[in-house]
């Protein structure tokens, strides 16, 4: 059966190095994971701190494995580029540092040396590379030693947890579609099963194309803040009569909608949302979280009366995906396609949605994909870009036909330009008051596009005002 192992401990860490070790060296850092290098020469939200290529070495024995017959590397997040060595051979290459990415290990000998090459550098055809945040370098998020019989559940397909679960609500019920992936088609097949309050409720199998239709009877629904209730489906892999796999996730059943005049609306009743956006970073730390620092983001984001996010600008940690399903909190997730159109990085925006998509697609909490975030800050959209984000948003549409896509538009972008016809909902990062004009301008302005473009659905993505703590004479909380 599968075989989970975290680790994050024991790492040796070169910023000078200048190629990859193929012995474990005896002059480097020691240290534990998650890691960057910028967490201070990064946080004073400059553009002077380090930009390039590290090295991360950790000794793995034959002590790391257990008996499962094959065994993958599961990363987090590595930003914003990585190389994988195992023992001196390239098995892994990632462009994109917010998702997770496996490699699988060959050859595992007595003593083995993993080497990470970790590159933030500046360069065009890897998002983001120019925004009002930093860009962190180094591994960040978790390391995990994935073991599997050869029959699995899939691991090489997009860092994706091998399972799609998709509730349609009807009625008093739910029609619950799940969909597994696996490496093995011979006398194989997969066991369904969703558990409500640790009881089975339903099952069924599949020896054919490892999907399953199920019917809850009187749902409990997944209602936003007041009830974000949650089921479990459990999938197991059976070859031969034995289960060799086992995996679960958790799913809500909700219905949403967003209205050009009702604006949100969740399970059939107006839902109106307010709420805030989030950056994973922390003084001296960088965006090195810790789970506990997620905990305490979103119970101050659920303190201050927010039912709604915006996970900016990038995919955030599946910790704080869960935490947003356990709270009820609506969620906006998106790539980094950010700022400015690079023409050589289109492949890189639409690898980083298809595997934001796939990732995070059971998530109950999120009810749009972002496809971009004021990328005509330089001047207006021209046809690359809006050939870019047509495909993008083709390419969400074909991944989850469930959830809609949206674009959040600078506020000097005009409503009748061409990229704000593209996606299913259009969004304005305004901050009257602040960078101009006055703050009683919001209503008119949303008035006027209303009046032009009445079937269009708006929102209001960024607005407020700088917060920075240099800028205040009493720093302290009250």
């Amino acid at each position: 059966m599968r075989s989970v192992k975290i680790i994050n401990d024991n790492w040796l860490f070169s910023k000078d190095a200048k190629s990859i070790p193929h012995i474990m060296p005896h002059d480097w850092q020691k240290i534990d994971l998650p890691h960057t290098w910028n967490g201070v020469d990064g946080q004073d939200g400059g553009n002077d701190y380090y930009r390039g290529t590290c090295y991360y070495v950790k000794q793995l024995t034959l002590a790391d494995f257990g008996d499962e017959e094959e065994y993958y590397l599961q990363f987090d997040a590595v930003n914003s580029s990585a190389k994988v060595y195992f023992n001196g051979e390239l098995i892994a290459q990632h462009d994109g540092g917010y998702s997770a990415f496996r490699a699988k290990l060959n050859d595992i000998q007595e003593s083995n040396i993993l080497v990470v090459a970790a590159d933030n550098s500046p360069n065009d055809h890897v998002y983001p590379q120019t925004a009002d945040f930093t860009f962190y370098g180094g591994i960040y998020r978790s390391v995990k030693l994935i073991g599997v019989s050869k029959s699995h559940f899939d691991l090489d397909y997009c860092g994706a947890p091998g399972i799609a679960v998709t509730p349609k609500v009807t009625g008093t019920g739910a029609d619950v579609h799940a969909q597994a992936y696996v490496t093995t088609k011979e006398n194989a097949k997969v066991l369904f099963e969703i558990i409500d309050d640790d009881k089975v409720i339903l099952r069924a199998e599949s020896a054919d194309d490892y999907s399953a239709d199920m019917h809850i009877d009187a749902v409990h629904l997944w209602n936003g803040i007041k009830d974000p209730y949650l089921y479990t489906m459990r999938a197991q892999l059976i070859v031969d009569g034995n289960a060799v796999d086992c995996i679960t996730c958790r799913f809500g059943c909700r219905s949403f909608k967003i209205d050009p005049d009702k604006g949100f609306i969740l399970n059939g009743r107006e839902y109106p949302l307010r709420g805030v956006s989030r950056h994973q970073d922390r003084p001296q730390i960088g965006n090195a979280l810790l789970p506990e620092h997620h905990k305490e983001d979103i119970e101050l984001i659920c303190e201050m009366g927010a039912n709604t996010i915006r996970l900016a600008h990038y995919q955030h940690a599946q910790e704080f995906y869960d935490l947003c399903d356990e709270h009820g909190l609506v969620v906006w997730a998106e790539i980094p396609y950010i700022s400015n159109h690079l023409p050589n990085a289109r492949a890189n925006t639409l690898s980083q949605m298809k595997e934001l998509i796939c990732q995070n697609y059971n998530h109950p909490s999120i009810v749009v994909w972002g496809l971009s975030n004021e990328i005509t800050m330089g001047g207006k959209s021209n046809p690359d870009m809006i050939s870019n984000h047509k495909e993008l948003n083709d390419l969400a549409h074909s991944l989850d036909s469930t959830r809609l896509t949206t674009i959040a538009t600078v506020t000097m972008c005009q409503p009748d330009d061409e990229i704000n016809s593209i996606s299913d909902v259009i969004s304005y990062n305004h901050y009257f008051g602040w960078y101009g004009g006055n703050v009683h301008m919001y209503g008119p302005w949303f008035d006027n596009f209303h009046k032009k473009f009445p079937n269009r659905a708006i929102g209001i993505s960024e607005y407020g005002c700088e917060a920075l703590n240099w800028h205040t004479s009493e720093p302290e909380q009250g």
